[in-house]
């Protein structure tokens, strides 16, 4: 079974009811880190048998420079907690000594490389690299920027990485699929294609779990 993680009702939407090929749940697990790895600790801890893959999904926005843009589907090589650490004007500093911890998480590279051949054969154009995670949303081009650049940053999201942990810890192979709403730029809202990433992304969503072939 694929158990579908979405941060929101709104994200979860297009799959909800749809009728696909292989065993699913659809799961709704919160906004943010924290509300995200408590309930999925949670549902992983009231019982994970059965559960081959977590496909984690939801939209994005995306860094100036990334080489990903509006409605893009992006896959996630791995996810990085951002702005966990020292936070200065112009960086976070990782914590050292005895406060060092992983702040990044690998993604499960087979299922990685099934979903760019998927969605390559359907011509998504998909774009794949390192997702960042923030407890905040980055709300001017200068952070993105230095977001960007420390991490290598494809695009950025509030969730992602929490939900990575959390499959690492119940040793569960996990895949994220997002696309990008808006660009990372000084904020303003009437430059966002929510409701439009939120239909592709679902798309993009449905397709995979009817093709992806679970080991």
């Amino acid at each position: 079974m694929i158990l579908l993680v979405a941060a929101t009702e709104m994200e979860a939407l297009p799959l909800a009811g749809k009728k696909i090929a292989q065993p699913h749940e659809l799961f709704v697990a919160g906004v943010g880190l924290l509300e995200t790895a408590v309930r999925l600790t949670r549902r992983l801890g009231e019982g994970r048998e059965g559960i081959s893959l977590v496909l984690n999904f939801g939209v994005a926005g995306a860094y100036g420079g990334s080489g990903a843009g509006l409605l893009d589907i992006c896959l996630a090589g791995s996810e990085v907690l951002g702005d966990f650490g020292i936070c200065h004007e112009e960086g976070v500093e990782p914590f050292a000594g005895q406060l060092a911890t992983s702040v990044a998480f690998p993604l499960d590279p087979r299922y990685l490389a099934q979903a760019w051949e998927i969605l390559g054969k359907q011509d998504y154009g998909c774009k794949k690299g390192v997702f960042v995670t923030v407890n905040g949303v980055t709300a001017t081009a200068r952070r993105g920027a230095m977001l960007h650049a420390a991490h290598n940053g494809l695009c950025e999201n509030m969730e992602g990485g929490a939900v990575a942990r959390v499959c690492a810890e119940f040793a569960i192979p996990c895949l994220e699929v997002r696309c990008v709403s808006n660009l990372v730029e000084d904020r303003n809202p009437a430059n966002w294609q929510l409701a439009a990433a939120v239909r592709k992304c679902g798309q993009a969503v449905s397709l995979l779990v009817d093709h992806l072939i679970l080991t």
